[in-house]
């Protein structure tokens, strides 16, 4: 071939290469314009912990919609979640904690106003693999141990934590950085949001943390509640002690304010135009509302009294944005304290 065919069959090869790539985009530009204005389309992401009880009723609501709504629910983690939130990206954000500064900043730039909505409180579990005979309690001071900054690469055995606990391998299991998880217990545990060693096994899928902590004889992890309720057969809940004797996590003792500081209320955060503009948006919070108290504990968490969800269902009638946290977490929250906030609102 000559050298000026080669040449024209090169271009030529170039500008479809770069037509196909501009009609790949342009489809996909389209395809996310079409799920933004599809009136039957509800979309959620944000926080695993949050994910079970949001997808149980999900299920539900779909199950009884009679223009079959579509109800998508992704599990980026709560900070993931909060990104594409703030950026207009989603109807609803479920999360672990309470949105921050930037968050709101971030909502504030973009023009998405939410409404903030308790759903349920969480105790949030440390457990280890059944093998583990000798860790069944923890002092928080042991746990600042494991998972502190500066114990990344030094503090690599059970023994290292308590003296008479075996020379054994100490396989770390948590919540991955983009996970509201993961910002409430380092900021209870260690002391500081974002603070934690890094060499430890990270996951925003509690499924993914639940299967490798059942199969490691020396593991270590924390997540919510509900993935620990479901997994008991293959894992164990190890008493948390904050100073006045090891505590088990579970309804009464997160009822009475014994499981301190990993208690936490969690939330679903509502886009306000979303809510106003898309009918199937406000369906699907209001059915949400109304279930919860029974899906909540169905899925292991707890739910709140009567009166927080009618004060949700009050505030998200109202159109009420804004938080009551100030864009920071609070730790040793109550249910009692939680509805007092919700009051004040």
């Amino acid at each position: 071939m000559k050298a000026g065919k080669k040449e024209s069959s090169l271009r030529q090869g170039l500008m479809m290469f770069l037509l196909g790539g501009v009609l790949m985009l342009n489809s996909c530009a389209q395809q996310a314009k079409e799920e933004q204005t599809r009136p039957n389309l509800i979309k959620i992401d944000g926080s695993s912990t949050v994910f079970p009880i949001t997808k149980a009723i999900s299920e539900e609501f779909q199950k009884t919609s009679k223009d079959a709504t579509e109800v998508s629910v992704g599990v980026s983690g709560t900070t993931a979640g909060f990104s594409k939130f703030c950026a207009g990206e989603t109807d609803i954000n479920n999360a672990s904690r309470p949105i921050l500064e930037k968050e709101m900043a971030a909502c504030r730039n973009n023009n998405v106003a939410y409404i903030e909505l308790p759903v349920a409180f969480d105790a949030l579990t440390v457990v280890v693999n059944p093998q583990n005979t000798w860790a069944n309690n923890m002092t928080i001071e042991e746990l600042k141990k494991m998972w502190e900054p500066m114990a990344e690469g030094k503090i690599m055995k059970w023994n290292q934590i308590r003296s008479n606990w075996p020379d054994k391998p100490l396989n770390l299991y948590g919540a991955g950085e983009e996970s509201g998880t993961f910002d409430y217990f380092t900021e209870a545990i260690v002391g500081k949001a974002d603070a934690s060693r890094k060499d430890y096994t990270a996951s925003e899928d509690d499924n993914i943390l639940v299967d490798k902590i059942s199969k490691d004889p020396n593991a270590v992890g924390y997540f919510g509640l509900a993935y620990y309720e479901a997994s008991a057969n293959q894992l164990k809940a190890v008493g948390v002690d904050s100073g006045k004797g090891a505590v088990i996590p579970n309804r009464k003792t997160v009822e009475s304010n014994e499981y301190q500081p990993l208690s936490r209320p969690l939330f679903i955060y509502v886009n306000l135009k979303s809510a106003q503009n898309n009918l199937k948006v406000k369906e699907f919070v209001n059915f949400y509302l109304q279930k919860a108290p029974l899906s909540v504990p169905a899925v292991g968490y707890i739910a709140l009294p009567e009166e927080g969800y009618r004060l949700a269902f009050v505030h998200f009638q109202r159109g009420k944005v804004g938080t009551v946290f100030e864009g920071k977490a609070q730790l040793n929250l109550t249910l009692n304290e939680l509805l007092r906030k919700q009051e004040k609102f």
